[in-house]
Order: C-alpha cells, then sequence, then structure tokens
C-alpha cells in the first residue's frame, strides 16, 4: 500500500520519551538513530521488507516510514519502548504503518534490510545473528548502530558467524554503524540455551537478551538460597522482574501448594523464563510480560519476590527499583512480605520502609543483601 510521503525531520522533532521517564536525560531521537538512517536512506526508499530491532523510542521505526519504507517489522525488547513507539506513532499520524512481532525467524523472514540498535549483551547480537542469517533474504544487509565507546570488536566477530562481509562506517558524533552481508549458508537459531545449575538443581534457559544468560546471578542465588522461610502461609506469590525464571521456580518446585506468577517487561525475560519453567516440569506457573506487574490485580499477592535492576546503561541508579517496590506494595496484602535482594551500597532500605513498610535484613553477604519487607 502507497502513502503520501512524509517529512523525516518533521516525524522525528515530534517523537517523545512517554511514558519512559526514569532516566529524563537521555532523548527520544539520537546521534546513533540518526546515522543508522542516513546509512540506510538508499535502501528505505526502495521496495524492500525492513525489519527494525530494539528501537528504543521509535526513532528508527516512523523514520524508516518516513523515508519510504512501506512494509516495516518490529521488534522491540522492552515493552516500555512498545509503548512509546505506539504514542509516538500516534503523535506523528504513523499508527497501523507497522507490525510488532516476536524475535523469530518470522520477523526476519525475507528482511531486505535489518535496523539496530547495538544490543548491550553479545548473546543479544548473536541471536538476532543467527535469524538473520537464516531466514532473510540472500541479498539483505544488517546495520547495527550505537556509540563508539559501547561498540567492541566482539561485535564484528559475532556478525561474522553469520555473515562473510561485515565492515565499519566512520564514526559520526560518537556513533557508529556496522555493516554485515552476505549470509552464510547453514547458520541455525541457537536460542534459547540452556546450562545446568547443580546447585540449584535447576536448568535455566535463556535468550540472548536475558539478563545473566545461563548463569545465575549472585543477588538470585542468595535470594533463592534465602526463600524456605518466605511468608509460610502464602496461597500466591509473585516473582517481579523475572528475569529467566530461576526465582518463580524454586518457589513452584518448593511448594506445590503456591500460585506462582513471573513477570517481566522484557520479551527475552519471558521467553526464558518459559523455557526455564516448561524444562523443570512447572508449567503451571503463570508468565506475562507487563510493566510493573500492571496487569496484576491490587492486592493479590501473599508473596512477591524480586531482584531489581540497578543500571541504565552504565549508570547506577535506583528509580527503576522504586517502581519495582512500588508495584509490590501495591499488589500485595496487608501483611504480605517482599523479599528483594539489592546490592549493599544502594539506599533500598529507606525506599522499602517508605514504598512497602517495616523491613528487616534476611540474609546478606559480601555483595548483597537479601530483605523482607512486610506490607503495611
Amino acid at each position: 500500500m502507497s502513502h503520501a510521503p512524509v517529512d523525516r525531520e518533521e516525524v522525528l522533532a515530534r517523537l517523545r520519551r512517554d511514558p519512559d521517564v526514569e532516566a529524563p536525560d537521555l532523548v527520544a531521537v539520537d546521534a546513533t538513530d540518526r546515522l543508522l538512517l542516513d546509512t540506510a536512506a538508499g535502501a528505505l526508499a526502495g521496495p524492500g521488507r525492513v525489519v527494525v530491532v530494539d528501537d528504543s523510542h521509535g526513532a528508527l521505526t516512523l523514520g524508516a516510514l518516513a523515508s519510504g519504507a512501506t512494509d516495516v517489522r518490529v521488534h522491540q525488547d522492552l515493552l516500555v519502548s512498545e509503548q512509546a513507539l505506539a504514542r509516538n506513532a500516534e503523535r506523528t499520524g504513523l499508527t497501523g504503518r507497522y507490525r510488532s512481532l516476536p524475535l523469530t525467524a518470522e520477523l526476519l523472514d525475507g528482511a531486505t534490510l535489518v535496523l539496530a540498535q547495538a544490543p548491550k549483551a553479545l548473546d543479544a547480537l548473536r541471536e538476532l545473528t543467527e535469524l538473520a542469517a537464516a531466514a532473510a533474504a540472500p541479498d539483505v544487509v544488517v546495520l547495527v548502530g550505537g556509540r563508539v565507546k559501547h561498540m567492541t570488536l566482539g561485535m564484528n566477530d559475532v556478525l561474522r558467524t553469520g555473515f562473510t562481509d561485515v565492515s565499519a562506517t566512520l564514526a559520526r558524533q560518537k556513533s557508529r554503524v556496522l555493516v554485515a552481508r552476505d549470509p552464510r549458508p547453514g547458520v541455525a537459531p541457537s536460542f534459547p540455551r540452556c546450562r545446568r545449575d547443580d546447585a540449584l538443581d535447576l536448568d535455566v534457559c535463556a535468550h540472548g537478551a536475558a539478563f545473566a544468560g545461563t548463569r545465575v546471578d549472585d543477588g538470585t542465588r542468595l535470594l533463592a538460597t534465602a526463600l524456605a522461610g518466605a511468608a509460610p502461609g502464602a496461597r500466591a506469590a509473585v516473582d517481579l522482574g523475572c528475569g529467566t525464571g530461576v526465582l518463580a521456580a524454586v518457589l513452584a518446585r518448593s511448594r506445590p501448594e503456591l500460585a506462582v506468577t513471573a513477570t517481566d517487561q522484557s520479551a527475552a525475560a519471558v521467553a526464558s523464563a518459559r523455557a526455564t519453567l516448561d524444562r523443570a516440569g512447572l508449567g503451571r506457573v503463570r508468565v506475562t510480560r507487563d510493566d510493573a506487574a500492571a496487569g496484576l490485580p491490587d492486592a493479590s499477592a501473599d508473596l512477591v519476590v524480586c531482584n531489581p535492576p540497578f543500571h541504565l546503561g552504565a549508570a547506577v541508579v535506583t528509580a527503576a527499583a522504586d517502581r519495582l517496590f512500588a508495584a509490590a506494595a501495591r499488589v500485595l496484602r496487608p501483611g504480605g512480605e517482599l523479599w528483594a535482594v539489592w546490592n549493599n551500597r544502594l539506599p533500598h532500605r529507606a525506599a522499602l520502609r517508605r514504598l512497602v513498610g517495616p523491613t528487616r535484613a534476611a540474609a546478606h553477604d559480601r555483595r548483597f543483601t537479601v530483605s523482607v519487607s512486610t506490607r503495611r
């Protein structure tokens, strides 16, 4: 279907970060978005199939549409990014002009151009590389853009596992684009990957963008070992920000009478948790993609467990954790318990007391504290 041309700069000028407002110093359109769009300009004006991956607020998707692309598919790992794109599409009159899909072969099927923001984890880039090499068109061009300070030679090496021709553009405004062409034959998707954790007697499965991958991070491990005494009379529990589903699996396996919900706003985390739980024979656990448990009813849980994020890029922040603590307070019944783990150097104890209720330490080590907060 053809559409009237749209001025790209006018579209980009209208974009806002809403509802992603946790880091107000960030912008809705950055230098990497612009460099990716400029590098792809000739291909965007043609009839090809365009795939956009991890567009933070819609600049790549809507910029591609404004540049002439007519067949645009999008995958965004974070739910808040999907919401930002939808709102910006409405602001710019481009609603309904793109399709959001999971990160599967269907997303990449027949793609002639892929635009992606460079992920933080090499495994996330590896999963995209495998899918693109296996499912995209033979003449596909994959463009991966990022800030120069965050890009490594390891990214080139990962792209070369799926493509024979990998190069880099010159830097512009401290951003650079990696260009991959000529898919290698016989590349097959290998995610989710699973690894046995003997200490927990659990196979941990992970997609590329899942935090910590198939490894159980130290904070999660400390919390998992402390949960035996958590809310002994609980009937319903929530693993808030579930990641790969380790805590949900520990709870569900040790307490068969407990109704467990695992929730995360990351699509990779949700898919990973489902794989971990299914492999453990715990398909009864409900897994949902949700932002700060927004879809769960008030006062519906007796127990919430949480290992909140504390990094935004390279910066240490507390806003994301505070949102999860407030969400836990909302979904907990009075007297219910929030069991959280956090880095000792963070000021979470005061926030937990303010947002949830009386808080005490249940376990700690050199780096982490497990706290128990009782809902007022």
